[in-house]
């Protein structure tokens, strides 16, 4: 039998971790699953220095702040690839690759990005062989060596900062015009104040050449037209990234044409009802470690509001035997507020033969919009989950409306 949780993430680097943390401190039953390093491309960052609060610290040593917090507040995290989802029920199942089986009232998607590869010539035959992604990761295998840098965003500048500590040289190859870079500006001012590295302005790498392991790059300027190869030791890498959501095809998850999660700004939810998206593998303009974290609390506040508004709409409205008035009002609507009177007076007419639902429009939406009612005041009849009647107008005659609507009396 699967073991069944409130809240399911899926990925566990600084959104699904906050997701983890706000989860289990709201008490939902709350599963983690990530199949690689705790952390995401956030423990494979050696330099973090924009973290709020956390000052100049290490991309790992975060992380592991990251998850010990999500433990101390009792989420659960486990080490597994996730190979199916079924998420279009209201209890959702995730089964990994080596067949445990997970059940989740809300599931919140946050499986990052990975570095994009170049695409040029020789990449993919030395990648491991003096082509890397991770200056953290093979930074101290190129000690004393001369390396390339391909980009010119922050990852590209902040890496090639960070290999100055083991290489011999760094050379950063930007597309763009002297001076020019996507890179943050105090990121910039650092890699000009760095002796060892230097900029090839508006080029583009051509080819990786070598034999056994790289020797060079083939390089084109772009204004000229000119090919030069520079001799060098390794290449790395960092041209953007693809979100890492093969897996979510065919789920009913909606996908941009580059393969990211579209999901509500506001909320984080996707497409489907109880699941929702976080970190990297969202379409969103800014991807660092705070913005991922930011989006695994909306996201799992979001949860667990869903889940309370289900809670409600059961109990209240679809859950009990006898007939249910339920009155859409807001506080904000004083008309609302005289129609939800009138019903608690009708309902108290009826001596226990119908109950009474106070559907509170301005923190229950999502409820509202479900049952179809986008106007405020509106009432709605059911009996044994089953919607009778609405009545969004001439609430003067409430009483003769549910009179004429109630089922017979048995």
């Amino acid at each position: 039998m699967a073991d069944r949780y409130d809240l399911v993430i899926v990925g566990g680097g600084p959104a699904g971790l906050t997701a983890a943390i706000y989860g289990a401190r709201a008490r939902m039953k709350t599963l983690l699953i990530e199949k690689g390093r705790t952390g995401g491309q956030a423990a494979s960052t050696e330099e973090v220095e924009n973290y709020p609060g956390a000052g100049r610290t290490t991309g790992p040593a975060l992380m592991q702040q990251f998850r010990a917090h999500a433990e101390s507040l009792g989420a659960t995290i486990v080490r597994a690839d996730v190979a199916a989802l079924e998420l279009d029920r209201p209890i959702k199942t995730i089964r990994t690759r080596k067949g445990d089986e997970y059940e989740a009232r809300a599931v919140i998607l946050a499986p990052g990005a990975e570095p994009r590869m170049q695409g040029v010539k020789g990449e993919g035959r030395f990648r491991g062989k003096g082509v890397s992604y991770c200056a953290t990761c093979d930074a101290d295998f190129y000690t004393d060596l001369d390396v390339v840098v391909v980009g010119n965003g922050d990852a590209a500048v902040e890496e090639a900062i960070y290999l100055t500590k083991f290489a011999s040289s760094v050379t950063l190859i930007c597309i763009h015009p002297e001076g020019t870079m996507d890179a943050n500006k105090a990121a910039q001012e650092r890699l000009f104040a760095t002796p060892k590295i230097k900029v090839i302005w508006q080029s583009v790498v051509e080819e990786i050449q070598g034999d056994e392991i790289v020797t060079g790059v083939l390089l084109r300027n772009l204004a000229t037209g000119e090919q030069t190869v520079l001799p060098c030791d390794g290449v790395f890498i960092f041209v953007g990234t693809v979100p890492r959501t093969e897996f979510l095809k065919g789920t009913g998850v909606e996908l941009d044409g580059r393969g990211y999660i579209i999901a509500d700004p506001d909320t984080m939810a996707t497409s489907i009802d109880g699941v929702y998206a976080a970190g990297d593998a969202r379409r969103k303009w800014l991807r660092q470690i705070v913005t991922a974290a930011a989006d695994g609390a909306i996201a799992a506040c979001a949860a667990e509001k869903f889940l309370a508004e289900e809670e409600q709409v059961n109990r209240d409205l679809l859950e009990p035997e006898e007939p249910v008035l339920a009155v859409f009002w807001s506080p904000a609507v004083p008309l609302s507020i005289e129609v939800l009177r009138q019903a608690e007076q009708v309902v108290a007419g009826l001596g226990g033969q119908m109950r009474l639902a106070r559907i509170d429009c301005y923190k229950s939406a999502r409820t509202a919009n479900r049952l179809g009612v986008s106007d405020v005041p509106a009432i709605m009849l059911f009996h044994k989950g089953i919607p009778l009647a609405t009545l969004t107008e001439d609430f003067n005659h409430l009483a003769e409306w549910v009179e004429g609507h109630i089922p017979a009396r048995t």
